[in-house]
């Protein structure tokens, strides 16, 4: 089977996705050929079965915005007629639906087609996709699909309830490589804490809808109670918020650090106590996911698709979006009793382990096969 992968570039959730899924077709000895406007942040092309085309747009003094889709549709176009492409995968409604579409419409005129599956995953649906610049070509798009998939059970509600979808939409969720994990190295976590401190931790593009400044209020409200430090891993806008967080309290200067975009996360992750994630919205909670799979239990809002991943008082702890002194009592509780520590560790690794890329690699392999027998037919 040749699959052509269409994803944004970028560290966000859905680009992880849609590149590890490509992996790993890959090294199953699938032809996987992504497109995309960049090389996929963790795309390995040394595997010979992986290609990547990139998307170039012509400038033009005439455009006041270069009119990527239009080349996006005109690569998918010449991709599928060079190498013969059996599927495609779109990860994200806008632009890779629509413009997979497009270049459906162009394959026809040639007496050729080819299947075309939408994966959904979160802001395409419930922030973007609500525009009125994008909501008709959205819902187009999708309903124009041979097979639409969400990464959770939330998203695939939300886009019921956000849009007329006249077609099934299949639900496949995000995954894990818990093999990428490894064991706690306690010289490692010397280097972020004291041996009677605890590590908070939170990962994310500090967009507002992660809503770092909660973080930042648990901290402080842990931190007069129990020795600790937070970790906090990302860039984006809402590192000035930190910044001012930080001024208003010199005293806990030394007890934050900000580390940026990491190479080596989930070593890291492996490190913490506990993951603090008091997002406003999540389709999935890829995050959460990542910090159970490196053992450590997760103090969260009850956003979308996150308490489909964390689960009430046995991976770690939920509460209403905005209830700082609810995540902030949560995480006093957790980190106080080294017994429920140590259980939630144990489970939060197990609930991992059901998200493994080898339990849902083949949901992803069937649901192929399944929408090529339909096209066929």
């Amino acid at each position: 089977m040749k699959i052509g992968i269409l994803c944004y570039p970028t560290y966000g959730g859905s680009g992880i996705v849609a590149t590890e899924l490509g992996m790993a077709l890959a090294e199953k000895g699938y032809e996987v050929h992504f497109i995309s406007s960049a090389l996929p942040a963790r795309l390995d092309v040394a595997n010979p079965n992986i290609f990547f085309h990139k998307v170039n747009v012509q400038t033009y003094p005439l455009f006041q915005y270069q009119p990527y889709d239009i080349a996006l549709s005109s690569m998918i176009y010449r991709v599928v007629n060079l190498y013969k492409l059996d599927i495609l995968h779109a990860h994200y409604a806008i632009p890779y639906a629509y413009a997979a579409f497009t270049a459906k419409q162009m394959l026809k005129e040639e007496g050729k087609d080819i299947p075309l599956v939408t994966t959904l995953h979160g802001t395409d649906i419930t922030l973007v996709g609500q525009h009125p610049s994008y909501k008709h070509a959205v819902e187009f798009s999708i309903n124009q699909s041979d097979t639409i998939t969400s990464v959770s059970e939330s998203l695939k509600k939300d886009t019921l309830q956000k849009f007329q979808i006249k077609k099934e939409i299949q639900v496949i969720h995000n995954f894990i490589d818990n093999s990428e994990f490894e064991e706690l190295t306690l010289c490692a976590r010397k280097q972020l804490a004291n041996d009677d401190e605890k590590i908070l931790m939170h990962v994310s593009n500090l967009r507002p809808v992660k809503r770092v400044s909660e973080v930042l209020e648990i901290f402080k409200n842990v931190e007069k109670k129990i020795k600790s430090k937070l970790i906090i891993i990302g860039e984006g806008p809402d590192m000035e918020i930190i910044n001012a967080f930080l001024e208003e309290n010199p005293n806990l200067m030394d007890k934050i650090r900000l580390m940026g975009k990491v190479n080596d996360l989930y070593k890291i992750l492996e490190l913490a106590d506990v993951f603090i994630l008091p997002s406003e919205q999540e389709s999935f909670g890829l995050a959460a996911l990542e910090a159970m799979a490196a053992s450590t239990p997760v103090i969260s809002s009850n956003a979308g698709g996150i308490p489909e991943v964390n689960i009430q008082g046995v991976t770690g702890f939920l509460a209403e979006i905005g209830n700082v002194e609810a995540m902030s009592n949560y995480t006093y509780k957790l980190l106080s009793d080294e017994n429920l520590l140590a259980e939630m560790k144990k489970n939060a690794k197990v609930q991992a382990e059901k998200f493994d890329l080898q339990n849902i690699l083949p949901i992803y392999i069937k649901m192929y096969e399944e929408t090529l027998e339909r096209f066929k037919n």
